[in-house]
């Protein structure tokens, strides 16, 4: 079969690298695909949200299937437009995705199933919101209602922080019109973790835990990022976590969905904060977290191919999920100055050191390939990500294959993992 994936990210390398490896694949196509996707799949010059070149050409290159990796497309509607032109696609229609393209609609949603959530109000009016604040408790989140790369959160730790961010949200529009609403809600303590699903409308299965590393710099300081680095499975996500999240968080999400006349299919991605009063969903996304896939994907034992096809069919209570008893690490090799200014266009060199090892990836996010050689093109770079027998052995593995590569303005976290210690 040949199959189509949308997006150019971190995340769409690994998804390409799971279908490559499905015996029933004999074709890969990315649009518009990266450096590092281009040696496994045929890249094409065509945008996530040019819906109609992309639905023309999967007609006239006979697609069997197209994987919608990106936000924005799924936001926009791309799974609808393909279904109407009888294209399989795998991925939320627009009014499922809303889950992950409002914050104002998530919240509610929660509110009305008693999902456990924190406490929150929505606002459309700066003066407003700012009314609010002056009786607040701080710290405080502030979360632009809509798409802002992962980076419209603000967390305040006084009232004049808040102020502040209110006037960078709605005022100043940093994140252009996914501020015209915002959410302000009670700050949560403990660890974050995000957990992916793959959900048929009906039935949903869990994939295994993973852990985010948000912020720029070491000691999670720093301006919030796409991610910085991720590993799994998550130590904090114990057998009881499982439990609770599965009785209260995972079924409701996608019976909630259904009876809104939302019925999901694709992947739901669970942002998790183990409160001392329990875990509570912090946000969703409609899609596989980037690099949360960097990470789980490389430890799925079935065959991607099977599992996007049950989502589509509805057959996912068929599919027996499974997971190898092992872990992966992956650390961001970002362009210095990620995520505010950054230069591009830097040979990257040391590729080479990947090959035939089967536990070490180097998976693409931000690269092209030029005359020269591969060149950075992004904020990040590269997700150097490593198997291991547990996490510790991961993470050294990983650590290590990034002194394999070279980029002049290379930048990356070195804690990746620290919590692991921890736990």
């Amino acid at each position: 079969m040949k199959v189509l994936i949308v997006g150019s990210g971190g995340r769409e390398h690994a998804i390409a690298f799971a279908c490559a490896k499905s015996p029933k694949v004999d074709k890969i196509y990315c649009a518009p695909g990266n450096a590092g996707i281009a040696q496994i799949a045929e890249c094409v010059p065509i945008g996530a949200m040019e819906f109609d070149k992309l639905v023309d050409f999967a007609k006239s290159n006979a697609i069997d299937l197209t994987v919608i990796g990106m936000d924005d497309p799924l936001v926009g509607g791309i799974v609808d437009v393909f279904e109407k032109e009888g294209l399989r696609v795998f991925g939320p229609r627009k009014n499922a995705a809303i889950l992950e393209g409002s914050k104002a609609f998530s919240k509610e949603l929660m509110r009305k199933y008693n999902i456990p959530t924190a406490a929150y109000e929505t606002f459309t009016s700066a003066d407003d919101a700012c009314r609010y604040l002056e009786t607040a408790d701080y710290p405080i989140v502030l979360k632009a209602d809509g798409l802002a790369l992962g980076k419209g959160v603000i967390i305040c730790n006084t009232k004049d922080e808040a102020m502040a961010g209110v006037k960078t949200l709605m005022t100043d529009k940093q994140f252009g019109d996914a501020g015209n609403t915002i959410v302000i809600e009670e700050f949560m303590t403990g660890p974050e973790v995000s957990v992916l699903s793959f959900v048929d409308g009906n039935t949903i299965k869990i994939m295994s835990s993973a852990q985010d590393h948000k912020r720029a710099k070491d000691g999670d300081q720093g301006l919030n990022t796409g991610g910085m680095g991720n590993f799994s499975p998550s130590p904090f996500y114990t057998p009881e976590v499982d439990k609770f999240c599965k009785e209260h968080i995972y079924q409701a999400t996608v019976d909630a969905m259904k009876a809104e006349g939302r019925p999901f299919k694709g992947v739901i991605f669970f942002g998790l904060m183990l409160t001392p009063k329990g875990p509570k969903v912090l946000e969703y996304n409609a899609r596989f977290g980037d690099p949360e896939a960097q990470v789980v994907l490389p430890r799925m034992k079935n065959d991607i191919i099977d599992v996007f096809e049950a989502c589509i069919d509805g057959t996912l209570d068929k599919i027996d999920l499974q997971f190898e008893d092992n872990a992966c690490v992956c650390v961001v090799l970002a362009s210095d100055g990620y995520p505010v200014a950054y230069e591009k266009g830097k040979l990257i060199t040391g590729f080479e050191n990947f090959d035939g090892k089967d536990d070490y990836f180097c998976f693409h996010a931000g690269t092209k390939l030029t005359d020269e050689g591969i060149v950075t093109n992004g904020g990040r770079v590269l997700g150097i990500t490593a198997l291991g027998k547990d996490l510790k052995e991961a993470r050294a593995k990983a650590y290590e294959a990034t002194e394999w590569i070279q980029f002049e303005n290379k930048y990356m976290r070195h804690d990746i993992g620290k919590a692991i210690d921890e736990a």
